[in-house]
């Protein structure tokens, strides 16, 4: 599932900067911009009620819709004939989308104990880094060998349908309702999900996470972590094309060679993030994977400017993937340690405020991109905003506290 999710989310930022799309399409860098972070957009403002919904009528109901509706409008952007077609296929696909993250976030809470959470987190995280790393590749590949960036969109809006039948066919809400999950499973995974209690309203939900320090630092960070690290996905590839006169496969494979680096340091970062709670406790073990690895993301984008050759710069880029998956599972596991069964609800009320980092960072890098060239500058201003959003987000986690839950379970 997480698989698709990047590759239909990514896909198209590498598709918008062929010959073959600017065949059907003559738009300019800043109208591309605002169809790429449509996605984001429509993905950010829905991921609250995507996840209440999860949480009220269950994730495998729920995400087996959520993939449908993402796959649907990923085979109507390949059918779309004007730039308005497209933006409105990209804005529903970012409303199917939101689910995805939030109600995995639920089913990994009800299935794994707290000391595994980490690492839950970071093997679906992994399933999307694969998505993104590959999509460049395959998609260029594709496009290539069908000869039209239209038939790709198609084959993977099919694709999705038969990924939703699986999920419908494999994945349960609860252990108690799998066939094979033993009684000593139940026993060992530490609680009991199908007794979690009545979960809370919506609004009390909503009230709970406005009012709570640690969770609106913790959105801060997700909003400058994607704000950062979009960069990779949506405008590398045109960087790499444009500025450094890649060829459109090289760039392609470029790119993926960054993205892959996430790979290693999304299972270290889960690892991490579960040693660290048994060491230092949940207050700090949630905390400190984080603060450095946005620390080092951010020295890295720092040093772009300063150099000349595409491959250190593809490294530094490379560094900000895997310092930014070694981050991700302490995200997910703390959003499940103080969601209870309202887990999904508040994931997507702080992926939201991720995705809106991500959104504003699509319109606001290729303006900075023009205006460093305007004034002499380069791209100088544009990595020193994303390194700039990653340093804030290495001290804003310093306040997030995993050890409180959001809402007080009742007596």
């Amino acid at each position: 599932m997480a698989f698709l999710l990047y590759l239909d989310r990514v896909c198209l930022g590498e598709l918008v900067k062929s010959d073959l799309f600017r065949a059907d399409f003559t738009a300019s860098p800043e109208e591309v911009g605002k169809v790429l972070s449509a996605f984001f957009f429509t993905y950010a403002i829905f991921q609250i009620p995507a996840g209440w919904a999860s949480d009220r009528w269950g994730a495998r109901k729920m995400l087996t819709i959520y993939i449908l509706g993402w796959s649907l409008m990923t085979f109507m952007t390949g059918w779309v004939a004007s730039l308005t077609g497209l933006l409105a296929a990209r804005l529903l696909c970012g409303v199917a989308q939101a689910g995805a993250y939030p109600t995995s976030g639920g089913v990994i809470r009800r299935w794994f104990p707290l000391h595994q959470r980490g690492q839950a987190s970071s093997w679906v995280s992994l399933g999307g880094r694969f998505g993104g790393m590959l999509a460049p590749a395959i998609s260029t590949l594709l496009a290539a060998w069908f000869a039209s960036w239209r038939t790709v969109l198609i084959v993977y809006g099919a694709i999705g349908v038969g990924v939703a039948v699986c999920y419908w066919l494999v994945v349960r809400d609860h252990p108690s309702e799998h066939p094979a999950v033993s009684p000593q499973e139940l026993h060992d995974i530490g609680h009991a999900p199908d007794r979690d209690g009545e979960r809370e309203h919506v609004a009390t939900v909503l009230v709970a996470c406005a009012s709570n320090v640690s969770l609106w630092l913790s959105s801060i960070v997700q909003f400058c972590t994607n704000a950062g690290w979009v960069f990779l996905i949506t405008w590398l590839p045109t960087y790499l094309t444009q500025v450094k006169k890649v060829p459109d496969v090289r760039g392609a494979f470029m790119v993926t060679m960054v993205l892959a680096c996430g790979l290693p340091g999304m299972l270290m970062g889960g690892w991490a993030s579960d040693y660290a709670v048994k060491r230092l406790g949940l207050r700090w073990g949630r905390v400190f994977p984080v603060t450095g690895a946005a620390a080092i993301a951010s020295v890295a984008y720092f040093l772009c400017p300063w150099l000349d050759s595409v491959w250190l710069i593809l490294i530094c880029c490379g560094i900000v993937a895997m310092m930014t998956d070694f981050g991700n599972p302490s995200f997910w596991a703390f959003m499940q340690d103080i969601g209870g069964p309202n887990t999904s609800t508040i994931y997507g009320w702080a992926n939201m405020w991720g995705n809106l980092g991500a959104s504003l960072s699509s319109l606001i890098i290729p303006r900075l991109m023009k205006f460093g060239e305007s004034r002499g500058l380069g791209q100088m201003p544009a990595f020193l905003a994303c390194g700039g959003f990653f340093l804030l987000a290495a001290i804003c986690v310093l306040g997030v506290d995993a050890s409180r839950p959001l809402l007080r379970r009742k007596a």
